[in-house]
């Protein structure tokens, strides 16, 4: 285990792939959700490209990623948003953000969602949103210890 609280981020490369569905399965929902298999599914592949194809300098839609030394210990997607909503406000979209088990307590969530709220107002992003689970208490006191604040109802439909 790492114990240094040094951390740097990157944008992920394919390359990544495996890491990034590890830290995804890592996770009491996740494990359920993920397929973590070598080699991967194709799906995991072809959704990292469908991103990639979306993304701009501008209006990037990436997998942001912490990272100790050389190994990966925490990551999100990070993609803004152009609409027309409150004027035409840039708004950010964070997904997925996962730390390694084996990292947490170190303060790396805080910094990757400092780095990527940053990142978001560097680009004009005047609003930063995501959703989390109900059932996630801990994530919400997170959260809003960092200053985000539970002001809408999130809906979702499976459609599968």
């Amino acid at each position: 285990m790492t114990t240094t609280t040094d951390v740097s981020f990157r944008y992920a490369t394919r390359d990544d792939l495996p890491a990034i569905v590890g830290l995804l399965a890592d996770d009491e929902k996740g494990k359920t959700r993920e397929e973590l298999s070598d080699p991967l599914p194709d799906a995991y592949t072809a959704a990292f490209d469908a991103m990639e194809s979306q993304s701009t300098d501008a209006l990037p839609n990436k997998y942001l990623l912490a990272l100790q030394g050389t190994e990966i210990v925490g990551c999100l997607q990070l993609t803004l948003i152009a609409g027309l909503s409150r004027r035409g406000q840039l708004r950010a979209q964070i997904e997925g953000v996962r730390v390694a088990s084996s990292a947490r307590g170190q303060k790396i969530g805080e910094k990757l969602i400092t780095q990527s709220v940053s990142i978001s107002k560097s680009l004009g992003a005047a609003l930063v949103q995501f959703t989390t689970d109900k059932t996630r208490k801990d994530a919400h006191r997170f959260y809003e210890r960092l200053g985000f604040v539970a002001s809408h109802e999130g809906m979702k439909m499976q459609i599968t």
